[in-house]
């Protein structure tokens, strides 16, 4: 029989942790991870003794913030992330952490993921942003994948996998919890006056924003392709976390995610149409065929991306502890980098 669904990190000793994985673990002791960086799971290291098994797993639950919890059950955050490693992990071109285990109830809002430790490779810290390096291999890594799943997007979606970013959940629940972290931020930072601009006029443009994104053909968007959420190796390698808002649209919305909102506003103006350039030469090379990539409709939605990009750091805002500096800085440096996207991309014009 399956192990139980932790209530919290407390329930997770060498016991389960031997039930869940198989591995014969004599003791674990759990630290807390992550702080600061994920907004939607806690994040634990347990750190392993036993014949045979790792040094250390990482343990991911659910966040301890009940609105992060809220946001997490309703998008069905959890179980998207659950459904990604048990079912498309091992199809997956670019490399994802190993799932000793996995399992989400009924409701959405308990889950466990039992994965693969990669803590020897190299992190990038959002806030100060990626290399023009950095940033080249996370494209190339995301063509790879959007190519894996060109023009499959639609049954990924049917088939419970993925959520389509046309989906009505998003309009019935994107709106609300945007208004809670708009009331958020405002009182407690100040904006740029492109964003002060656009974000009362934001909730009504996400239903016909999103719905945009899936004309064309749909691929798998990660859904959250950024520097946090991304390891790096010798030589190529990389390796791509947290695919717990995958969905089936657009590849080009993780591309403006990732460039608007990783890189550092001076070097996105810089490399921004070369990233694109490169990560549609990545497509055509991993055997996407020419005649499936519609270069201008995929940079409008390069464009509408990048407007939609707003939500990230205003929803994620209302799990988020703003006097910590680094996620206020974090809050801080999407808000500022999406004020230049604004201005050199005319972004308010597609309201």
């Amino acid at each position: 029989m399956a192990p139980r669904l932790p209530a919290s990190a407390a329930e997770v000793d060498a016991s389960w942790l031997s039930d869940a994985t198989g591995l014969r673990i004599d003791h674990a002791e759990l630290e807390r991870i992550g702080v600061g960086v994920g907004v939607a799971s806690a994040l634990y290291r347990a750190r392993l003794e036993g014949e045979g098994c790792p040094p250390s797993l990482v343990v991911k639950l659910p966040a301890l913030d009940e609105a992060a919890v809220f946001t997490s059950t309703v998008l069905r955050m959890y179980q998207r992330e659950v459904r990604f490693f048990t079912t498309l992990r091992d199809m997956c071109p670019v490399r994802t952490p190993r799932a000793w285990y996995g399992d989400v109830d009924e409701s959405g809002a308990a889950f466990v993921l039992v994965l693969e430790d990669l803590a020897g490779m190299r992190i990038v810290d959002q806030n100060v942003g990626m290399t023009p390096d950095d940033a080249g291999r996370a494209v190339d890594g995301l063509a790879r994948m959007h190519a894996k799943w060109w023009g499959d997007g639609d049954r990924l979606a049917r088939d419970g996998t993925t959520i389509s970013l046309g989906d009505p959940i998003y309009p019935a629940i994107l709106p609300t919890v945007f208004r809670e972290g708009w009331d958020k931020v405002t009182s407690e930072m100040s904006l740029p006056a492109s964003i002060l601009a656009i974000g009362p006029r934001f909730p009504d443009a996400v239903a016909p924003l999103l719905a945009s994104l899936t004309e064309g053909p749909q691929s798998l968007a990660h859904g959250d392709y950024r520097a946090d959420n991304l390891l790096f190796g010798p030589g190529e390698e990389l390796v791509v976390l947290d695919f717990q808002l995958i969905g089936s649209g657009t590849g080009a919305y993780d591309l403006a995610y990732l460039v608007t909102q990783s890189l550092a506003a001076d070097d996105a103006s810089r490399l921004e149409r070369d990233l694109f350039a490169r990560w549609i030469d990545g497509l055509r090379a991993a055997g996407v065929a020419r005649d499936a990539v519609d270069e201008r409709a995929l940079w409008r939605h390069y464009r509408t991306a990048a407007l939609f990009c707003l939500a990230y750091p205003i929803v994620a805002s209302r799990g988020m502890d703003l006097a910590d500096p680094r996620q206020r800085a974090l809050v801080g440096n999407m808000n500022s980098r999406f004020d230049r996207a604004v201005t050199e991309l005319s972004l308010a014009d597609l309201l």
